[in-house]
């Protein structure tokens, strides 16, 4: 019989698998952060582009090898996500460039962080199948993510950004497939 533990493990791993093939695809992210307490905000639209990875493949071995694990620890899958974002406000070009998630248990790594560039690992857990939470720390901060599927053309991030038990930073996106 297997433990609790280990049929989670099962569960959120088969999850997370769902979860990235069900993200491929090219997104048009729309999304505001409001900057605590004084409320100043940010507005950015984003293209993003969000490609599978197969267990095994170049880039989850190049991954693990980042964060160190054992040649024999094989990340069970990943996503490969590229972006170009633009200030709205000031209408000029912020930042472009990629970045690499691969999935083990409930850890999720990373090949940088929001604020770092770089590995970092975070805990994830699904509330339900479309919905995918992520807890990072690094550098005295927390980083709580929600990312919720809604249908297959849609979905809503949130992130909530802390240091020394205070929110810093709430960022809400929009994000609508432009191409599967």
């Amino acid at each position: 019989m297997k433990s609790l533990s280990k049929l989670a493990r099962t569960v959120d791993e088969s999850q997370i698998i769902e979860f990235f093939r069900e993200s491929v695809g090219e997104w048009r992210s729309q999304r505001r952060y409001y900057t605590l307490p004084d409320g100043e905000t940010k507005e950015m639209v984003s293209m993003i582009t969000i490609r599978f990875l197969e267990q095994g493949c170049d880039e989850l071995q190049k991954l693990a090898q980042i964060h160190k694990l054992a040649e024999s620890v094989f990340l069970i899958c990943g996503a490969e996500v590229t972006w170009c974002s633009t200030d709205v406000l000031k209408n000029r070009s912020e930042s472009e460039g990629s970045t690499l998630f691969g999935a083990l248990g409930n850890i999720l790594y990373r090949d940088r962080g929001f604020a770092t560039s770089k590995p970092v690992t975070a805990q994830y857990n699904f509330p339900n199948p479309k919905t995918l939470c992520l807890r990072t720390e690094y550098n005295g901060s927390v980083f709580e993510e929600e990312l919720k599927l809604i249908g297959n053309k849609y979905r809503t991030r949130q992130t909530i950004i802390s240091r020394a038990g205070e929110q810093l930073m709430i960022g809400q996106y929009i994000e609508k497939r432009i191409v599967q």
